[in-house]
């Protein structure tokens, strides 16, 4: 367990944040601590869509149960988070 810094692009807003995580968070525990920075702040909250988390610049989702530390990212990257509508 340690602390890890990542930066935050978070879709709709229009501020990268910087955003400490620990090592041992699950991506969804990530996205969350994104999320509280943005939503109902800049970006409106999406009733019902779920919250995933991918490298900038990549199309490929992270596996929602992936930590950080399995992640290989590296202090300060960049990381996007995006609402995924829900399966009909």
């Amino acid at each position: 367990m340690a602390l890890f810094p990542l930066s935050s692009n978070f879709e709709g807003d229009f501020v990268l944040q910087l955003l400490p995580v620990d090592t041992e968070n699950t991506m969804d525990e990530v996205a969350a601590a994104a999320a509280h920075h943005s939503v109902g702040r800049r970006v409106r909250a999406r009733p019902g869509h779920i919250l995933r988390i991918r490298r900038q610049g990549s199309d490929e989702l992270l596996p929602r149960t992936m930590k950080v530390a399995q992640a290989g990212f590296k202090p300060t990257e960049t990381i996007e988070i995006i609402w995924e509508a829900p399966k009909p």
